[in-house]
Order: structure tokens, then C-alpha cells, then sequence
């Protein structure tokens, strides 16, 4: 890309402190940029770095004061952040895409493929699938019987979707994700455990992204659901039969447990483990490594395990550091 600050800001409703009409090039973290790098403040924290950094621009906010000299040319913003997001998926959309269908794949018989998708090397779409326009399936992904997948999807190599699941529109499925495999359902009987069938099927909504390695486990009977618009990281399992709302963020490692249904708009920091059968309300912030064993209401911060409020967290580890000190003046007194 070549653009100047001027332009960027007619393109964001910026307005320029600087030079109007430097060349940049590219994007960098604004510890790392060099010239002709667009970089951005968003977090106070890293506000100092608008003296040594050697971008050319930044993005900062509009009440930004650098207080004192800077080199970079400032483009003022209402968000810096989700105006650097909008320039990111402007440039994005730049690259060309792959179109057709590579050689070789297996596309069962009576599949129809639309003319504008791709179909990497060595995929596999199964019998009955239904693929939306402009999906790109990339190589290795494999796509089970009677798969349905919305517009403008995408399915990243090694991606493997089970039969009978259904995946929206615009959607992003990173590789290694397991959509749809057997949920963890086993009968105790004499000492031994027997399999219980999963028969149910997996229902990603539009606009979801699922991160690499993500395992998605289809319902018993029924339907595990991901609501319009969630977000997965990578490493996180959702078992059998557990319902998502929309608009929800979830960090790595998180494990959800079966039957568990969650609200809308809540933001699950990473680690954090969700007994089976709850429900978790609507947009809750829970810390990193927290535990949930019991129903969660709405709008509150968790932390912890058991988690607790937030703050109640932050009181109890003050009191734990001091134990010991404690426990020595209480004897030091019992004595």
C-alpha cells in the first residue's frame, strides 16, 4: 500500500498534525515502526513511545497531547484502535483471493460448487454438502455428508467439519478446528463405560470466527450453537449440547462443560473452566483462570476459583499474602 496522512484521514475523518503528505507504506507496533510505518496509541501505557518511535504517522486519539516534540505525523481519531482495525481490513480485502478448484479434491457426486469458491488440494467435500457463494475451502479441510456452509465462509487447511453440521455466512474457521466431532457422553455400567451415540449436529451462526485447534463437539441429540457474531481463540473446547449467544469473546484454553448456556456479549478472559449445566447471563466480564461451578447472573466481573467478585478477588489476595504475618502475631499474642 502507498497512501499519504491526508488521505488516511479522509478516508477515517482524522484530522493531520504534521506532514500532510508523507508516504506510508505499511503497519508496525509503534516500538517497532520504522519510516514510511503507520502505528497507533490506544493505550495510555505506551503513550511515551510517540517520542523515539520512527513511524511516520500515528494514529492516536483526539484528545491526545503529546506533550513535548514529536517526529511522527499524528492522524487524530474518535478510536485509534477500531479506526487501525478498519485500515487493516481495508488492506485486507486488497489481496487477491483464490478462486476455483485445485487438483486433486474429492467433491461428491450432485455437489454443486458456485463458480466464484475454492477448493484447495486434497479437500474433501462429502455427499449432499451445500456450500455458499464465495467460500473458500483451503487444502486438506474436509467437509462431511450433508454439510452446510453460508456465503463468504471461509475454511482454513486441515479444518474438519462433521456431517450434518451447519456453518453462516462470513464466518472464519482456523485450522485444526474440529467442527461436529463426538461430544464426551459415556454410560457407567458394571464397572466399565459404555459409548452413548451422538446424534445431534453442530449450528455456527453468522459472522463467527473459531480459532486453530478449536474443537466444537456435536450434541447428544439436538444441537450445540454458536450465536451470531462470537469469537473463539485457539484451544478452547465447547462440549456437547452447550448453547453460545451472540456477540461473545472467549481467550485460549477455555474449557466449557456440557448443557452450559451462555448470554450475549460477555468477555471470558483465558483458562477459565465452566462446570456442566449452568447458565451464564448476558454480558459479564470473567478474569484469566477463573472457575465457574455455579449460575452466573449478568453484567458482573469474576475472578478466581471458586470465582468471585472481582474485587472481593483482588481483597482475598491481600489477605492471603499476609497470612503468614498474621498467624505470627496471633500466636506471638495467644503466648
Amino acid at each position: 500500500m502507498e497512501i499519504t496522512p491526508q488521505g488516511l484521514a479522509a478516508l477515517t475523518g482524522g484530522t493531520v498534525v504534521g506532514d500532510e503528505a508523507a508516504v506510508i507504506t505499511g503497519f508496525a507496533k509503534i516500538e517497532e515502526a520504522k519510516k514510511g510505518d503507520l502505528s497507533f496509541i490506544a493505550n495510555p501505557k505506551y503513550a511515551h513511545y510517540i517520542h523515539t518511535t520512527k513511524a511516520t504517522a500515528v494514529l492516536v486519539g483526539k484528545d491526545f497531547d503529546p506533550q513535548g516534540e514529536c517526529n511522527a505525523t499524528l492522524i487524530k481519531v474518535d478510536d485509534p484502535y477500531a479506526t487501525l482495525a478498519e485500515l487493516l481490513r481495508m488492506v485486507e480485502s486488497m489481496k487477491p483471493q483464490p478462486v476455483g478448484i485445485e487438483n486433486p479434491v474429492y467433491v461428491a457426486e450432485g455437489v454443486e460448487i458456485p463458480e466464484n469458491c475454492y477448493i484447495g488440494a486434497f479437500a474433501y467435500i462429502g455427499k449432499g454438502a451445500r456450500l455458499g457463494n464465495n467460500v473458500k475451502i483451503y487444502p486438506q479441510a474436509y467437509v462431511g455428508e450433508g454439510v452446510v456452509i453460508g456465503d463468504d465462509t471461509v475454511i482454513r487447511a486441515g479444518v474438519k467439519i462433521y456431517e450434518g453440521c451447519h456453518i453462516g455466512a462470513r464466518c472464519i474457521i482456523h485450522s485444526g478446528a474440529v467442527i461436529g466431532a463426538d461430544g464426551f457422553g459415556f454410560a457407567p455400567n458394571n464397572g466399565h463405560f459404555e459409548k452413548i451415540p451422538q446424534t445431534g449436529i453442530v449450528v455456527i451462526a453468522d459472522d463467527v470466527e473459531i480459532g486453530a485447534n478449536t474443537t466444537v463437539d456435536r450434541a447428544t441429540f439436538g444441537q450445540t450453537s454458536i450465536g451470531r457474531g462470537t469469537k473463539l481463540d485457539n484451544l478452547i473446547q465447547v462440549a456437547h449440547n452447550v448453547t453460545i449467544g451472540e456477540d461473545n469473546v472467549f481467550a485460549s484454553q477455555t474449557g466449557i462443560a456440557g448443557s452450559v448456556h451462555i448470554g450475549n456479549g460477555n468477555m471470558i478472559a483465558g483458562q477459565c473452566g465452566f462446570a456442566g449445566h449452568i447458565t451464564v447471563g448476558d454480558y459479564n466480564e470473567i478474569g484469566a483462570q477463573s472457575g465457574i461451578p455455579k449460575s452466573v447472573g449478568s453484567r458482573q466481573r469474576l475472578m478466581g476459583y471458586p470465582a468471585v467478585d472481582a474485587r472481593q478477588f483482588a481483597k482475598n489476595q491481600v489477605y492471603i499474602k499476609n497470612l503468614g504475618k498474621l498467624f505470627t502475631e496471633f500466636n506471638t499474642i495467644k503466648k
